[in-house]
Parts: C-alpha cells; structure tokens; sequence
C-alpha cells in the first residue's frame, strides 16, 4: 500500500514517499527555538496519551546526537530490526512504535559524532526507510534549534503540524518566534504552544510555585495568534519515571486540554 503522504504539487517537489508498506495518516513535530525545554517530554507524553485513546502512534526520534525516547519508553536494550524490506522499529510495552538512531548502535551510550548533512540524511531515512506500517499518528521529536535536521524534515516530510515547546523565561518569545518563524516560512501549520517547567506545587500546602518567573507563553500564544495548549509542572513522580523508562506509566491530567486541540485540528474523529 502507497502512503497517500506524498507531494502533490510544485511546493512540494522535495516532500518524500515514506516506505511502501506504509499508511501514516498524520505527521506532527514537536520542537523548539533553544535546548533544554522537554521537547522529548512532551513528544512522550503526547504518544503515550494518544496511544491510550486507541490510535496507533509511533515515534521517529529525529534528535541523532543527543537521542532519548529510548531511555524514558524503558528501551535501553530495544533493537530495531532489519529485513531486505526495511528497518522494522522497536515497540514498547503498550505498543508505540519508536525509531531513534540508539537502536541501530551496538552500544546505547556510544557518541553519534557526525556532521550535519548525515545526521539530516539519517532522519530522512527513519522516514524514507523504517517500516512503521498503519499509523494514526507519527511524531518526530526534533533537535533544538533551526538547523540541518528541522529544515530536511520541514522539506521532506509533509507535516500535517508542529507543536512548540517553551518554558517560563524571558527568552521565551524569542525562542518561539524563531521557530513560529520557520514554521511559517516552510507553510508547516502550527498546532499550539505548551509551556514545560512552569511551576512547581509545594507537597506541603499545595501551593504552586513559578521557579522559572511568570508564564509569557500564553500571552505569547494569543500575540501571535496560535492556540496556547497548557502548563507541564516540575513533576518529581514524572521525572523518576522517565529515569525509570516507565513513562506510559504516568497518568495524569497535564496535557489534556493539548490532546483535545490536536485531535480537533487534526481531524481524528474523521479518520478512525
């Protein structure tokens, strides 16, 4: 079976067919303008969500030098397999299919230690190459930044959204706008903004604490006229999870209201 995710006009003549036994309905990045935000977080938690609703999800870690979806779905020991066919991805324990390139090393905590244009042409083939099969949805966990690896997927990949991840400081409207900017550029719609490390609750009188200043990201949302998808606390429970690979334990109510946009801008009602 074709994926109908092909280019179908001028604008797309770089878009790439993904693998022929493919059907991946959706495509949805989630990235950043800087590091350290929780892009991986949030890329976890919205499969680990999505998966609970009864979507076939899978997730294409597109960060090669610095790759974690592995370690927080419990897979430091998961191989991707190879056939005449294809790569075949791992699949969790409630099963998400994940690709990332640590599932191809011999050793997990081996250094990637590539330029750019391979790094670009690896992520480009976790698409082109990785039989993920019937999707519903596919997540591509990018890398910081606007570079090499965000630009080829941007180009070769036809992305039904982007969700961007920020945090509470006063860097935040720069960042986003940086990758808000991208976005617009490469007429990649943009789904919303999440805010990750916007407080903290005091396990002693309930009282949330902003660790990291004031939230400006909803005000930064409704400035540029995209939807604002919700505040991720500093989570010590999810946290130990993550360490733990035990994410799909968490179950919470962080990201409902993100779920909730995602699957009405996406459509999903329409195409289960």
């Amino acid at each position: 079976m074709e994926s109908s995710k092909q280019g179908t006009n001028n604008a797309n003549d770089l878009i790439c067919k993904t693998h022929e036994l493919n059907d991946i309905k959706k495509t949805v990045a989630v990235l950043s303008g800087k590091g350290g935000v929780g892009k991986s977080l949030v890329t976890s938690l919205l499969a680990v969500a999505m998966r609970r609703k009864g979507h076939n999800v899978g997730v294409l870690d597109a960060d090669i030098t610095g790759p974690s979806i592995p370690k927080v779905f419990g897979g430091d020991d998961y191989k991707a397999e190879t056939s005449e066919f294809g790569i075949y991805p791992a699949r969790t324990h409630n099963d998400i299919k994940i690709m990332s390139i640590n599932l191809l090393l011999e050793n997990n905590d081996s250094p990637v230690i590539w330029r750019g244009p391979l790094i670009a042409g690896t992520v480009k083939q976790f698409w082109t190459d990785v039989i993920w099969g019937n999707l519903d949805l596919l997540l591509f966990d990018m890398p910081p930044g606007t570079g090499d690896v965000p630009l080829t997927v941007f180009q070769s990949v036809p992305l039904d959204g982007i969700v961007i991840v920020t945090s509470p400081q006063d860097l935040v409207s720069l960042i986003v706008k940086k990758a808000y900017n991208m976005a617009k550029t490469m007429n990649i719609p943009i789904i919303g903004i999440i805010e990750n490390m916007s407080y903290a609750v005091c396990p002693g009188c309930g009282k949330k604490i902003n660790m990291f200043g004031e939230s400006k990201a909803e005000k930064v949302a409704k400035e540029m006229d995209i939807p604002f998808l919700g505040r991720l606390p500093v989570d010590p429970e999810l946290a130990s999870l993550c360490d733990k690979g035990e994410i799909e334990k968490f179950n919470r109510e962080y990201i409902d209201d993100c779920i909730k946009t995602l699957e009405s801008k996406l459509n999903f009602e329409n195409n289960r």
